[in-house]
């Protein structure tokens, strides 16, 4: 089967993130597929962006044929980055004789950054008789309305509920990373028998489980690894957030809990170690700068991300205290956390909670410092034994439940609904 995979922002290990539209080709290639990857030439999530010559550059990357079209550079959230994703929806619904003149899909799989790729992934569909499966990551524009706080009835919110309703309405079967989604989307327009969950997941390569690129790697660079110990030295537990530092991760409230426990003695000091970039990370830096708890890293490639995992202690993910997160929450650094086999202290209210259906961590109010740091010191007060056992049993779960050998299997037996 010829499957066309359209993600505006995919990656790949040459590229980073985002990276699930990679792992599952690669899964259905070892099946026999043929998997085409369009993309955006320009994402702000990726560390590298790819060269492209033309309008319409091809590129293969193990065995997966990646159609970069050429879109505006942006920074930010402003109006070039909307820019950006108009001119790739156009181009896409346009210009795909020329994208296409080399594959004809017999699935297309519309993945959803935004929706504006709707309707060039439906008329591709349509001229090639493919089934067409909408991908949903997140809820466009419910995200803007609540997590930016724009106003449901500016223009841009109206245009991607348009378009959002009409890839409902319009596709043959709907994907969601999100697990209570289904509800919501049948309010706007999904049959209820078109909706399947299918989350983010791992991969098992040569039963090996592992997160790292094809470039095998087994230690930190030597600046990082200087660092880090220097950090070791001073502090008897490490509690570590890797990945974007933006508005929805709100880091914040970490930072309070760090200042909150900061009066801790020197010989039981706790550290606080931040790695990533993102749009409040220079906030927080000065928020945090007249702490000697807390300590900020650049990005990592993610071929080290697993080995710095394991050189830490706690690990922690929080984010906004949203009606939004009520549909589920499937963020990649997650199974990161889980695969690293550490404790893990979740700070999101949402009804799908795997840290307390794996027994791997300890779940927390949302938005509150003092509840973060009374978790990070019921972890801290547990013998090493149980804190072993608890990373155990989250990477058991994930790796049972979150295996992309499986997941793309499924995904396809949506294609057959």
């Amino acid at each position: 089967m010829n499957i066309l995979i359209i993600n505006h922002y995919a990656g790949s290990p040459k590229h980073g993130m985002e990276y699930r539209p990679y792992y599952l080709a690669k899964e259905w290639l070892k099946l026999g597929h043929k998997v085409t990857i369009i993309a955006a030439s320009q994402s702000h999530l990726r560390q590298q962006q790819p060269l492209t010559t033309n309008k319409i550059t091809r590129e293969n990357i193990e065995g997966i044929n990646y159609t970069w079209l050429k879109t505006p550079e942006y920074r930010g959230n402003g109006f070039r980055r909307v820019l950006n994703m108009l001119s790739f929806g156009k181009q896409l619904y346009y210009s795909y004789p020329k994208i296409l003149s080399e594959f004809s899909p017999d699935l297309v799989i519309a993945s959803s950054p935004h929706p504006f790729i709707i309707r060039g992934a439906k008329r591709i569909a349509k001229q090639y008789k493919a089934k067409l499966i909408f991908e949903v990551r997140d809820l466009w524009p419910l995200s803007l309305i609540e997590l930016g706080n724009i106003n449901p009835l500016h223009p841009f919110v109206l245009l991607m509920k348009n378009e959002e309703e009409f890839a409902y309405k319009e596709s043959d079967s709907i994907v969601s990373l999100l697990s209570n989604a289904s509800g919501y989307m049948q309010q706007h327009g999904m049959s209820k028998n078109k909706f399947r969950y299918i989350p983010n997941g791992i991969i098992i390569d040569n039963n090996e489980i592992s997160h790292k690129t094809s470039k095998a790697q087994t230690a930190l660079s030597p600046e990082i690894e200087k660092k880090l110990q220097h950090i070791k030295q001073n502090h008897v537990l490490l509690v570590c957030f890797a990945g974007s530092h933006g508005i929805a991760n709100a880091l914040d409230y970490l930072i309070d809990a760090a200042s909150i426990l900061a009066s801790t003695q020197a010989k039981e000091a706790i550290g606080f170690i931040l790695v990533g970039s993102g749009s409040e990370k220079n906030k927080l830096k000065a928020k945090a700068s007249m702490l000697q708890n807390v300590f900020f890293f650049d990005p990592i490639q993610k071929a080290e991300i697993p080995i710095f995992l394991k050189k830490m202690d706690v690990l922690y993910i929080g984010l906004q205290k949203q009606n939004i997160f009520k549909y589920g929450v499937s963020p990649n650094k997650l199974f990161d956390y889980m695969m690293a086999a550490k404790p893990i202290i979740h700070a999101i209210e949402t009804e799908n909670n795997i840290i307390e259906k794996s027994g791997c961590g300890i779940s927390c109010k949302a938005e509150n410092a003092s509840a973060i740091a009374k978790a990070i010191m019921q972890i801290k007060n547990t013998t090493e034994n149980k804190r072993i056992l608890m990373g155990e049993k989250g990477k058991k779960y994930v790796i049972e439940h979150h295996n992309y050998q499986v997941l793309a299997k499924n995904y396809l037996l949506t294609n057959n609904n």
